[in-house]
């Protein structure tokens, strides 16, 4: 591939003409409802949310594989309602997110979220996120989620 097709492809312009206008009007906030469409709360306690849901294929890369994005978005949102229901007021702003791709998810697979608080002290929450296969327990992909909320938790 060349440069140019590169530079098309990743500004969006390779066999898309005409779907700027679609992309533009797209609504505030798009990313979340894309990501979470389908995810089911199992259980929520302080510091723990576990979910899960069934990989669609709209959120497949094209070996219809989970998306290395979609899990990295997964942890941030995910580990973010940790942080709530861990006791801060708020979910702050992402300091650092880290991942782990340890295993894959296929189009169909159940696939549970796991989110815990390790820590909400002054301004800073840290949360651990896994996703498992739901059928079999293993591990897709591990995250840490370092939150600053912006002022001091005590």
């Amino acid at each position: 591939m060349d440069l140019e097709s590169v530079k098309r492809f990743l500004e969006g312009e390779e066999g898309k003409e005409n779907e700027s206008p679609v992309v533009d009007s797209m609504p505030f906030k798009f990313l979340e409802p894309l990501i979470c469409h389908g995810l089911k709360i199992e259980l929520v306690e302080p510091d723990r949310i576990l979910c899960s849901f069934k990989v669609p294929q709209r959120l497949v890369n094209s070996d219809n594989i989970l998306h290395g994005g979609v899990t990295a978005a997964l942890v941030d949102v995910i580990g973010a309602a940790a942080v709530f229901v861990g006791g801060s007021p708020e979910t702050g702003v992402s300091v650092e997110i880290n991942v782990s791709y340890v295993d894959v998810a296929y189009t169909g697979d159940e696939v549970e979220i796991e989110a815990k608080v390790l820590r909400i002290r002054g301004a800073i929450a840290v949360v651990s996120v896994e996703l498992r296969n739901k059928k079999t327990g293993k591990v897709i992909a591990q995250g840490r989620h370092s939150k600053y909320l912006g002022r001091s938790m005590l």
